[in-house]
């Protein structure tokens, strides 16, 4: 099974003041906007890092699954962890074996080229997964979220160049990382103490909620090429957190050379 990291989705209420701190605070472009999105009440902007991108979404009217899920977090925070896989099989086997743990599929699109699967967050626990393919099955390449191959004239690597992992906060991260691993066909590993699963080329880590936020999506961890820059925009900004940490969109961001 190879699971590749490709997207990783926060949800604000006011899209510009995030994507306007990510873009500064990591010297990286604000790059594809998808029109499709407003059919579900939502707005976004996509920023490529690397081959992978961020993604944030906002709600333009009431009643919408993000405007649910700021609710229920108190606020901005991550969403969605979006995923490729190179084959039809392998999404197909990520549904069977949600379907053997009690996941839903929130939301599924065939468009026969391009297949989208959302998993339930409320069965998974923490935030979204999303696993697509495309028949062009180029994990750092072709990813029509955001536009196909056109986000390659956005890409800024001078300060972050990739997305190495998330962070997933629950009250009990060993059962958080035994369901997501269930369903992933992968598993889990330990690192530092606390539990770990190994996609095909990212890390996901899951970590004891200590925010008062409940299960959600607490962080990404970026390849920095110039951290030091990085935080001196953070800093000037006022988004560096007492402990030292990048806060942005109710999401810790660390860095990693």
């Amino acid at each position: 099974m190879a699971i590749h990291l490709r997207q990783v989705a926060l949800v604000a209420r006011e899209l510009a003041p995030v994507i306007d701190d990510l873009c500064a605070v990591f010297s990286l472009k604000p790059g594809h906007v998808d029109p499709e999105v407003g059919k579900y009440g939502l707005e976004n902007t996509l920023i490529a890092v690397g081959a992978r991108f961020l993604e944030v979404v906002a709600p333009v009217k009431e009643g919408t699954a993000g405007g649910r899920y700021l609710e229920r977090r108190g606020g901005d925070g991550g969403y969605m962890v979006i995923c490729q896989v190179p084959t039809l099989e392998e999404q197909a086997a990520v549904r069977a074996r949600a379907a053997e743990a009690g996941v839903r599929v929130a939301h599924e699109i065939d468009r026969q080229t391009w297949n989208i699967m959302q998993l339930h967050p409320a069965d998974m626990g923490a935030a979204f997964l999303e696993v697509d393919w495309d028949e062009k099955a180029d994990v750092a390449g072709n990813w029509m979220p955001a536009g196909g191959e056109s986000w390659r004239e956005d890409v800024a690597t001078e300060v972050v160049s990739d997305i190495t992992g998330v962070e997933l906060q629950s009250e009990d991260p060993e059962a958080l990382a035994a369901r997501w691993a269930a369903v992933c066909g992968l598993p889990v590993e330990h690192e530092g103490g606390r539990p770990v699963i190994r996609l095909a080329d990212a890390l996901i880590r899951f970590a004891e909620a200590a925010d008062g936020r409940g299960p959600g999506l607490s962080a990404v961890r970026l390849r920095a090429e110039d951290p030091e820059r990085a935080m001196a925009e953070a800093k000037a900004r006022g988004l560096l957190t007492p402990e030292g940490e990048i806060m942005i969109g109710g999401v810790r961001f660390a860095l990693r050379d």
